[in-house]
Parts: C-alpha cells; sequence; structure tokens
C-alpha cells in the first residue's frame, strides 16, 4: 500500500476508519525527516494491512498543533482511533519494526478498559 497523505479534509476519516494507523509528521526542510522518509517507506511496503500515512506539518499546520507536535519527524501510531504511540525522532529500521510488533500484539479491549479507569479516577 503506497503511503497516504493526510491533510485536514481527509485525517478524521483515515484515522477513524481503520484499525492500524501509523503516521509521519515531516517537513520538506527537515534534515532528520528526509532521511527517515525511505525506511519509513520501505517498511510501509511489507505491512499491507497498515495504514501509513504521513503529515507534511507546513501544509497541515492545524493537524500538527491539534496534536501538539513540537518536534519533527514524529511518529504516532493509531490502533482503533486510540493513540497507542507518539515519539519525536527517526528511529532505524530494525526499531520501527520492533515498534510495529509491540503495537500489533496489543489487546485493544485491555487499553480501553484501562482508558475507562483513568478517565473515572480523574
Amino acid at each position: 500500500m503506497a503511503v497516504v497523505e493526510l491533510n485536514k479534509d481527509n485525517f478524521e476519516d483515515i484515522v477513524s476508519n481503520n484499525d492500524f494507523v501509523i503516521i509521519d509528521y515531516w517537513a520538506p526542510w527537515c534534515g532528520p525527516c528526509r532521511g527517515f522518509a525511505p525506511v519509513y517507506e520501505k517498511v510501509s511496503e511489507d505491512h499491507e494491512d497498515i495504514v501509513f500515512a504521513k503529515v507534511n506539518t507546513e501544509d497541515e499546520q492545524e493537524i500538527g498543533a491539534q496534536f501538539q507536535i513540537r518536534s519533527i519527524p514524529t511518529l504516532m501510531i493509531f490502533r482503533e482511533g486510540i493513540i497507542i504511540f507518539s515519539q519525536a525522532g527517526a528511529m532505524p529500521e530494525a526499531m520501527f519494526r520492533d515498534l510495529i510488533g509491540k503495537a500489533s500484539e496489543l489487546d485493544m479491549a485491555e487499553v480501553r478498559k484501562e482508558i475507562e479507569k483513568q478517565t473515572q479516577d480523574a
């Protein structure tokens, strides 16, 4: 599956209607972003069941602000519409693949229970 470019018109639809979405927040002027892009593309080719998407933070400043993106590149993983990972900085391919494996193994029913518990305790 090709990497999807996200914007304010398709962001909510993509995240809401796909069980597993990985987003790379980047900008054209960012050296580490350009360095990570080939790794992101390569790994995306091995996971047809996952939506790999990119947000150009220069063009889509509203999305960057909504998710409080302060440093780029930032990777964010959504499972069933829930953010389960968000971290700034490029990562090596092996680490990225390991992260995807761990994210795939999460029991989302347990994640939802934990969120509900935290909400009730607040």
